[in-house]
């Protein structure tokens, strides 16, 4: 993780893009532009968060690890969003390990700052309540959806989940990581990848995975996918998420 000389707009994060403008012009200073490089770790299960990343174009996945060391991904986060809810929560510690799965780019802010902001009971804190309850609704259906379907069935559900954050179709991902994610063995994977290329809806080749056919992908998904969507927009007004370039032209 290092500091970045030539930020983005801190607005392609959609959260701080959703404030009034007073009060985002009195968080902007407070923010730190970071890079994040691919398998930096945000935050450890069990340690104390300094900051809180707002992200812009980055992606990380939240993972509950147990003892013998294997995880599996509960939740995943985008410039939707923020990593670090347990410092406004309270705690200020998380059971989750939060990794860096695609680099890019965030805003990180200081817990101290973050806590002061959010107390101040204004639009931040509203926003970020309401975000807090989607990505909720997004760890409990994936424990629903880990428990009662197919590999196959969670690959869809995770490909259009990590799609919606890409700014582009390409995702760069082996079948040992995605295993990872998942949860499941990596023959698992395979199989559930194989039978996706089979059908035509994505290629992948390498640890390089291309939607062709995102429509055919919701259409096979199972209705957790639909479910989660459906909280956000909800709660924060969007079903996708927007491109970087059309949030920052906000405000």
């Amino acid at each position: 993780m290092s500091v970045v000389s030539t930020p983005a707009d801190p607005r392609q994060n959609y959260l701080l893009a959703a404030l009034p403008l007073g009060e985002y012009q009195r968080l902007a200073p407070l923010l730190q532009p970071v890079e994040l490089k691919l398998g930096d770790t945000l935050a450890e299960s069990g340690e104390k968060m300094k900051y809180g990343y707002f992200l812009t174009d980055a992606i990380v996945s939240l993972l509950c690890v147990i003892d013998d060391g294997d995880s599996a991904e509960i939740a995943v986060v985008g410039a939707e969003g923020v990593v670090g809810i347990s410092l406004f929560m309270g705690g200020e510690s998380t059971t989750s390990r939060a990794i860096v799965q695609s680099a890019g780019n965030a805003y990180r802010l200081k817990g101290t700052e973050l806590k002061t902001e959010f107390h101040r009971a204004g639009a931040l804190q509203d926003i970020l309540l309401r975000y807090t309850q989607a990505l909720i609704a997004q760890m409990a259906q994936a424990a629903v959806c880990i428990r009662h379907h197919s590999v196959d069935l969670q690959l869809c559900r995770w490909l259009l989940l990590i799609h919606d954050r890409l700014q582009d179709k390409e995702l760069v991902m082996t079948q040992a990581l995605i295993a990872n994610m998942l949860g499941v063995r990596r023959e698992s994977v395979t199989t559930a990848a194989h039978k996706l290329q089979s059908a035509g809806l994505i290629s992948y080749h390498r640890g390089h995975i291309i939607i062709l056919d995102r429509p055919g992908l919701e259409a096979r998904v199972c209705e957790c996918y639909q479910t989660v969507t459906k909280e956000y927009d909800r709660l924060l007004g969007y079903r996708t998420f927007p491109p970087a370039r059309e949030i920052g032209a906000r405000g």
